[in-house]
């Protein structure tokens, strides 16, 4: 059985055995099908993204070398003769199968889906064990060692905010179960990382002062707005200005997080 990593460093086993390929384009090209699992990808969008705009003459045979060098990694001779391996090669391009429960991108978007289900059911703590399981799978930035052309960057690019979204239910879920405290390191973190994040910025506000540190969740508050003011000429959102009003009058709960926009 192939396993495929992607959130974090590119990883292939098979059988327990590692078999990521090395050569940088080669690479390149297993990101890309993996991207775009299950579908064939045609060789025009293979070019591009080896090449963007220059592709070389020899663009169409080097693709192809790749491809060979592919599937001596990824399949056995017999496999290729079957016509059984994960590599398939049509009229036009190329697609790569993969198996449910094969690729931790596909295992986070479904348990993060799941939790979403589960949270907008009222099912809380079962959420917060499939977020925990589905954020598990990530160990860095998406193909954080492949090279990547414009397909692939998008694709990083949407599982980034994918992976910002499951961070976010994490919170709301957590807030709903009472976990204040245990939260803050987590919101922290998370509001130091993104300054203009409304959303972690508000959920650290809301910690704080569900965990009688009213003056703190001010001074976040305080912060957000100059930082605001200052790189964007924004005042910070209607929701937000709420949840300070909030504080003030001692009324936040975890359902003030719905105010904030997201």
């Amino acid at each position: 059985m192939l396993t495929w990593r992607t959130l974090g460093l590119l990883e292939v086993t098979r059988g327990g055995r590692p078999v990521t390929p090395t050569a940088p384009k080669t690479r390149q090209v297993l990101a890309l099908l993996l991207a775009r699992r299950n579908t064939m990808v045609p060789l025009p969008v293979i070019v591009a993204e080896l090449w963007d705009h220059t592709p070389p003459r020899s663009a169409t045979g080097t693709v192809q070398t790749y491809v060979y060098q592919l599937r001596k990694a990824l399949q056995s001779d017999a496999d290729t003769a079957a016509g059984t391996g994960p590599l398939v090669t049509g009229a036009a391009g190329y697609l790569l199968r993969v198996g449910p429960g094969e690729y931790d991108t596909a295992e986070f978007e479904r348990l993060t889906g799941e939790a979403r289900a589960a949270f907008d059911a009222g099912e809380e703590r079962a959420a917060a064990g499939l977020l925990d399981a589905a954020l598990a799978r990530w160990s860095g930035p998406p193909f954080a060692d492949v090279a990547q052309g414009p397909c692939l960057r998008a694709h990083a690019l949407r599982l980034e905010e994918a992976h910002l979204h499951a961070l976010e239910l994490r919170i709301a879920v957590g807030l709903r179960l009472g976990r204040h405290r245990e939260l803050l390191g987590e919101l922290k973190e998370l509001a130091c990382t993104h300054p203009l994040h409304e959303w972690f910025q508000g959920g650290l506000i809301i910690a704080l002062e569900r965990s009688g540190r009213r003056s703190e969740a001010l001074q976040v508050y305080q912060r957000l707005r100059d930082l605001l003011r200052e790189e964007l000429g924004l005042d910070p959102s209607p929701g937000l200005q709420r949840i300070r009003q909030h504080v003030l009058t001692d009324r936040v709960t975890a359902a003030d997080l719905d105010l904030l926009p997201g």
